[in-house]
C-alpha cells in the first residue's frame, strides 16, 4: 500500500490547518531564548537565556495558552511572521519549509519520537538558563542557537 504524502510536503505554511502548524513546532525551544538586537547596526546576538515560561527539561512553554496574556512580547508564529523574522533557527521547521527545504531526520513528525530533537541535541535541553537566574543577558552570547549543528544521530542498538 502506498503512503499518502506528509502534509508538509503538499501545503504550503497558509495552507495547514492549526493542528497541522502547531505540529510543525519540534519543540527545541531556540526561539524562546532572548536575543539581543544591536541599535548601531540593528545585527544580532543570541543567547543562552530562556523565557521564564520555558521548561528547560522539555523544552516546551509551561503555560502555552496563557503565554501572550503572561508575556506581552511574546512572538505568535504565523506564515507571514516566518517571512519577517529574521532570528528563528535554521534547524526551525517552519524556518526551513518557508525556505523550500524538507523536514529533518530528528523532528518528530519524521522519527516519530518527540525525543529525537534532544537526542539529536538540537534542543535546548542542557545548555540554556532561565531568565530567573541568569543576570543581564549581555554575559550570556552564544553562537550555538543561530547555527544548524552537526546532529548526533542515536547509536543503533
Amino acid at each position: 500500500m502506498v503512503e499518502p504524502a506528509k502534509f508538509w510536503k503538499t501545503k504550503r505554511l497558509e495552507q495547514m490547518t492549526q493542528a497541522e502548524w502547531e505540529s510543525l513546532c519540534d519543540g527545541c525551544g531556540r526561539c524562546c531564548l532572548h536575543k539581543l538586537r544591536h541599535e548601531d547596526d540593528d545585527s544580532l546576538s543570541h543567547t543562552n537565556v530562556a523565557c521564564r515560561l520555558l521548561d528547560l527539561n522539555s523544552c516546551k512553554c509551561s503555560d502555552y495558552t496563557n503565554r501572550r496574556r503572561r508575556i506581552p512580547d511574546c512572538i505568535s508564529l504565523t506564515p507571514a511572521a516566518v517571512d519577517e523574522i529574521d532570528w528563528l533557527p535554521p534547524t526551525c521547521a517552519y524556518r526551513r519549509l518557508a525556505e523550500g527545504g524538507d523536514l529533518a531526520w530528528w523532528h518528530p513528525l519524521v522519527s516519530g519520537d518527540p525525543d529525537t530533537v534532544h537526542t539529536a541535541g538540537i534542543s535546548v535541553r542542557g545548555r540554556a538558563i532561565s531568565e530567573r537566574h541568569a543576570g543581564p543577558l549581555e554575559y550570556h552570547t552564544a553562537d550555538w542557537p543561530g547555527q544548524t549543528p552537526r546532529p548526533r544521530r542515536p547509536k543503533k542498538p
